[in-house]
């Protein structure tokens, strides 16, 4: 049966009512006209004395008490007795709400509320100072909740995260909690950092049971911004580092050791992280995380220092000076004490021409950090004034044969040789360019601590790791100094490789731009892996080609396929006048993320090895003919074209001839003509290999005095 009647619409939210309802249903207002409901389901009792009886208050009317609600922002209130009821609600100074006209600051901001002019207090005829105006209990209820309620979590200022009050560092990305410092405790250290340790593992388990994301029920989580990537990546990656230091006996000493801790952790990189975390693995027996510091090409021998100990905070299980090793045989770890030994045997043998004299190597950085000069005008780029090519001696033939194969052993790394000869055949896959015209590739050892392409770069040239990050800091600059002129090109080659892939997409400005920011940032920080763009830098900072011969396909450590390197091809210093420019070209090996110089051994020279071509060369110049083609006989891409340097592959092989020495040998292979003279070497260079190879010339003694005693006991018999 339908109600009959006109419904009325409340004064406070204007809904409109059945006529038989005497109070909102919405916001549950007095209908107007109803008496004052002073009965209530929700009521509290106050808080008693030990021995005080409770006596329920009553107003001289014999009504009720006031009722305070849970909710008091939507309820209505109830009259205080002997108040005048203003006539509107205000509105609040700082978030524009419309307060209740008895509430003494802003529900929503807690802010004070503000007194017009008009608003004076006003004083008794006695001068006493006026009574506060009374507090409205429902709005003490909310104003109390809110303040209890913003006290129980404090916000990452990072991810977002809703974090414990006890908690001194985000579960989440372990970023500290903003403008505060851990307090003291009030108890004992023990126990509130035993309840603090409890919640954090609650909720780091409660955050990985949801595949590690913030963004369920109660959290948000941002992305980092683009500056935090790499520090951010670190601290996710290794959360079972503990980053917390015991507890002190004073607050100044809690903070001073806080402020350590941090700025340790700041000069923490990547390679870093890894170490602690594989000397974690072999503490806990997790063989991954000390294959993943392996694979990373990791140190073995590394030694915890006193500030990587103080961050592991274990000190029953690490002490200053030990190793993987060490760990292992502390907690006998059979299984990883043998990888681990089998490793260190491969790593201590590594010498290379650089490792012999370090006055000498410290010598040729100063030459080659001397001869880096910048150009003037607006593509104001760095480059090198010498040219330097770093070729093997010759002298090593004249070496017995097991002296040749420890030396070999000691300065190639045998695994980059393998991968690029048998694995992928990327290097030496002809015959006639190895064998009859002597141009055999060598992958030198290169360390693996982050920088390899630079030091792969300086090991081609001047056979030298870039050890003072002098290369890097000059890559940094020349990006920086001439970022429109990179950034052009490298938008115009991304958008037509990404076409030429049928991937189809357009990006915004802003993505484009972003982008652009990452890879420069990426050449400021040392260790951090670097891209093709930056070898395109490089080329024009040598003045000269660079050639790479990698893998064609990302694999994991299982050899499953991830995906295409793009590294492969021909750099060309384009946005360069080609007679401000060599035409001898370096070669560089990728294998896994990982970068090697590729040289050759010097050799003598022969009239026909130009297959015809007339080289114009003496007998103390060594020409290496760098194959421009795969061993499918199809030509290398050339990175970082222009719209109108694009073409059919008749087009790029007249650009090679352009900016390289070109021939075709006999077979038919299209190649480039390095050539590195001895005379034009550097002195320091050469110094350097001599020392280095008469260590490997005084074994040959030995080696024929042992020989000749054979030959004495056969004669004998």
């Amino acid at each position: 049966m339908t109600e009959l009647g006109v419904k009325w619409a409340c004064e406070y939210c204007t809904y409109e009512n059945w006529p038989s309802a005497i109070k909102c249903t919405m916001c549950r207002a007095p209908r107007p006209g109803s008496p004052i409901i002073t009965e209530e389901p929700f009521k509290s009792s106050p808080v008693l004395d030990p021995g005080q009886e409770w006596d329920p208050p009553r107003d001289e009317g014999g009504g009720s008490g006031l009722l305070i609600c849970p909710d008091s922002s939507a309820r209505p209130r109830v009259k205080l007795p002997n108040q005048a009821e203003p006539s509107a609600k205000w509105s609040c100074h700082m978030c524009t709400y419309l307060n209740w006209p008895r509430a003494v600051r802003c529900t929503q901001c807690l802010c004070q509320r503000a007194r017009s002019p008009t608003e004076s207090p006003q004083t008794s005829g006695s001068g006493r100072r006026p009574s506060p105006p009374p507090v409205d209990p429902c709005e003490e209820y909310n104003d109390r909740n809110r303040i209890n309620t913003h006290a129980q979590h404090w916000t990452c200022s990072a991810c977002t995260y809703e974090n414990w009050p006890k908690s001194h560092r985000c579960v989440v990305c372990d970023h500290p909690r903003p403008n505060s410092h851990p307090e003291l405790p009030t108890q004992s250290p023990e126990s509130d950092d035993l309840s603090a340790s409890l919640i954090n593992e609650q909720d780091r388990a409660r955050w990985r049971a949801v595949g590690g994301s913030c963004s369920g029920a109660g959290s948000q989580r941002r992305s980092p911004p683009t500056a935090k990537r790499e520090a951010e990546f670190q601290i996710q990656d290794f959360q079972r580092i503990e980053l917390a230091a015991a507890a002190m006996s004073s607050k100044e000493e809690q903070e001073v050791d806080f402020k350590k801790l941090k700025q340790i952790r700041n000069r923490m990189r990547k390679t870093d992280w890894l170490f602690l975390n594989a000397c974690m693995g072999v503490v806990e027996g997790d063989l991954a995380a000390v294959e993943a510091y392996k694979s990373s090409g990791g140190d073995i021998a590394r030694q915890l220092t006193a500030d990587e100990v103080r961050l592991l905070n274990r000190p029953s299980a690490f002490d200053g000076g030990f190793t993987l090793v060490h760990l292992a045989i502390r907690f006998q770890r059979q299984d990883m004490l043998a990888i681990l030994l089998t490793e260190v045997s491969r790593q201590a043998v590594k010498c290379i021409p650089a490792m012999v004299c370090p006055e000498l190597t410290e010598q040729i950085r100063r030459e080659v950090a001397a001869s880096l000069h910048q150009r003037k005008g607006d593509f104001a780029c760095y480059f090198l004034t010498d040219l330097v090519t770093f070729t093997l001696p010759a002298d090593i033939e004249d070496l017995p044969p097991a002296v040749q194969e420890k030396l070999f052993d000691e300065v190639l790394d045998r695994d980059v040789q393998k991968e690029l000869e048998e694995e992928s055949p990327v290097i030496n896959w002809s015959l006639e360019l190895g064998t009859r015209l002597d141009s055999r590739l060598y992958a030198l050892w290169n360390r693996t601590a982050g920088d390899c392409l630079l030091d792969s770069v300086l090991q081609a040239t001047w056979g030298i790791y870039d050890k003072d990050s002098v290369l890097r800091k000059t890559l940094h600059d020349s990006l920086h100094n001439c970022s429109h002129w990179f950034y052009t090109r490298w938008k115009e080659w991304e958008s037509w490789y990404s076409q030429s892939f049928g991937l189809h997409f357009s990006l915004r400005e802003e993505q484009w731009q972003e982008d652009w920011g990452f890879i420069l940032s990426l050449a400021s920080q040392p260790g951090a892996s670097l891209e093709q763009t930056h070898i395109f830098v490089l080329a024009h900072i040598l003045r000269r080609p660079i050639i790479v011969y990698g893998v064609k396909y990302y694999k994991s450590f299982r050899g499953e396929t991830l995906g295409y390197t793009r590294f492969q091809g021909v750099y060309l210093p384009l946005l360069w006048e080609q007679s401000f420019c060599w035409k001898s070209p370096i070669a560089l090996g990728y294998t896994r993320g990982h970068f090697s110089a590729l040289v050759a051994m010097e050799n003598d020279g022969y009239d026909n090895r130009g297959a015809g071509a007339n080289l114009n060369t003496d007998d103390d110049v060594t020409v290496t003919f760098l194959p421009l083609v795969d061993s499918e006989r199809k030509l290398l891409h050339i990175h970082f074209l222009s719209a109108q340097e694009m073409g059919n592959e008749e087009q790029q092989e007249k650009l090679l001839r352009e900016w390289l020495d070109c021939c075709v040998t006999e077979g038919g292979v299209l190649v480039a003509l390095q050539k590195s003279s001895r005379r034009r070497n550097h002195p320091l260079v050469t110094q350097m290999l001599e020392k280095w190879l008469d260590g490997y010339r005084q074994i040959r003694p030995c080696a024929t005095l042992s020989d000749g005693e054979e030959e004495d006991d056969d004669e004998d018999e």
